[in-house]
């Protein structure tokens, strides 16, 4: 008699338009779809979640459940705090980011940005919207400041793109160790910095951090960009520092509500440039991400341990 077959593993997948690109599993996994509604009934029946709706929250609402659990759980996201409850923290499963796939992308949008806010490029453009002809002089990067919050492969990336510029860099992280500060340089950077950029995980620790306090260390010319996490930021007291011109200006790609209503005060905020969390957005990410968990998948299939694996108790993957 034959010997029966060992039955195909079950990935469940929480769907956002367009879907992923799955094909290289046909044949190697069961695949099935949810949406945020349903997840929770679908859940014992997995044992791999690709978490494809990373801005959804559904995992963290639906984990607490009955039942068995995924023991591996994967966002297609570099953070992790949108899916992670305690009684996921505290399980055995393992749970992996999209680490490596946005380190550039974002480097290359905050360059943008620190360069369109040294040449005063929203200010032309809106000039130029009223066919006014306005001389103004730029201010040069080369020379100046910047302090990197955030040392994983992100900060570390913006860091080195900023150099490439003439740039000063500093990069803080949770630790410091070789080339890296830890947290109680922070301030004393701060006052220096003629850029400030935030790129770190939303932790505890980090929750909030750039607070009234901080905005006040900074200096008057200084400019504070965020591709981190929204609520690293207090809203209000970035709202006050730029109205009462306590820095020189901001930029929000991330922020505390997204989307944010269009009668969001924050829009209409003096010196502020916000975009909608599209910083490591280019041109075929998606097939990026999609192509990146299945190969962690052919690894987890094939019992090799898994990369981009997040210590669920810090928030981020450790390490690097």
């Amino acid at each position: 008699m034959a010997a029966a077959s060992t039955p195909l593993p079950t990935l469940l997948v929480l769907d956002a338009d367009p879907l992923p690109r799955l094909g290289r599993l046909t044949g190697r996994a069961r695949v099935l779809h949810t949406d945020e509604a349903s997840l929770a009934a679908r859940l014992p029946e997995a044992d791999v979640l690709l978490v494809w709706d990373f801005a959804s929250r559904a995992v963290r609402a639906a984990w607490p459940g009955e039942g068995p659990r995924p023991g591996w759980v994967h966002t297609a996201s570099a953070g992790v705090d949108h899916l992670m409850s305690p009684e996921l923290a505290a399980s055995d499963t393992v749970v992996t980011n999209a680490r490596g796939i946005f380190d550039e992308p974002i480097a290359e949008y905050v360059a943008a940005l620190v360069l369109a806010m040294a040449k005063d490029l929203p200010r032309s453009w809106e000039l130029q919207q009223r066919g006014e002809w306005r001389h103004r002089e730029g201010t040069r990067v080369a020379g100046t400041r910047a302090v990197v919050v955030g040392s994983g492969p992100i900060g570390r990336a913006i860091a080195h793109t900023l150099k490439a510029l003439g740039m000063t860099t500093a990069v803080v992280g949770r630790v410091p160790r070789t080339g890296i500060h830890g947290p109680q340089d922070l301030d004393r950077l701060l006052a220096r910095a003629d850029w400030v950029i935030a790129a770190a995980p939303l932790t505890e620790e980090t929750h909030g951090m750039f607070d009234t306090r901080r905005f006040g260390v900074m200096q008057p010319s200084a400019r504070f960009v965020n591709v981190g996490r929204g609520p690293l930021v207090v809203e209000d007291a970035l709202v006050r520092a730029l109205e009462r011109r306590w820095i020189a200006g901001a930029a929000l790609d991330v922020l505390t509500t997204e989307p944010l209503a269009a009668d969001s005060p924050l829009w209409r905020v003096p010196g502020l440039l916000i975009s909608p969390h599209m910083s490591g957005d280019t041109v075929g990410w998606r097939d990026e991400l999609g192509a990146q968990f299945v190969e962690l998948f052919e690894r987890w299939a094939a019992g090799r341990p898994l990369k981009n694996v997040v210590d669920k108790q810090r928030g981020y993957v450790p390490g690097h």
